[in-house]
């Protein structure tokens, strides 16, 4: 199975690195110390973020579609991170050791399935999923916290950049 997993988009959230707490909180945003490491996943990166380094947790939409299924939750950035994380074939380390779930939508953006594992089974539920034609994308999250990690496209789809 060929498949590519994508942290987000780094763009939507520079404006806020190196901004004051007044400015991050007009974005509904906190700036924290990262304390432990891990603990701290970098949905850009898709990283955990090394102790000391800053944080901002912000909510984001991870599902923007017009769909019942539209959703948001707050997820960790790291402040100055950059390079958006593109795993082809592989599953990113931050998400191995942890509990998963992992929803996958068709076409127009509707849940068709979804299930939960631990992070070093993800491929192979990924493999099931993407086996049924009518599964466009699968998005992972992360069980216990229920935040948003990333985005999983099967190759032979056209990839959605997250």
């Amino acid at each position: 199975m060929k498949y590519r997993i994508s942290g987000l988009r780094a763009e939507q959230f520079t404006h806020l690195f190196g901004r004051s707490d007044s400015y991050l909180g007009s974005y509904g945003a906190v700036r924290q110390i990262v304390v432990s490491y891990p603990g701290y996943p970098d949905r850009i990166s898709l990283c955990d973020i090394p102790a000391g380094e800053n944080a901002l947790l912000i909510n984001h939409i991870y599902q923007p579609a017009d769909t019942p299924y539209r959703g948001s939750h707050a997820i960790y950035i790291w402040e100055g991170c950059t390079e958006q994380g593109i795993y082809i074939n592989k599953l990113p380390e931050v998400m191995k050791g942890r509990i998963l779930s992992l929803r996958a939508y068709d076409e127009k953006h509707f849940l068709r399935k979804a299930d939960i594992c631990e992070g070093q089974s993800a491929e192979h539920l990924m493999e099931i999923f993407f086996a049924d034609p009518q599964i466009s994308y699968i998005q992972i999250h992360n069980a216990k916290q229920g935040c948003y990690a990333c985005l999983g496209m099967f190759a032979r789809r056209n990839p959605r950049s997250g």
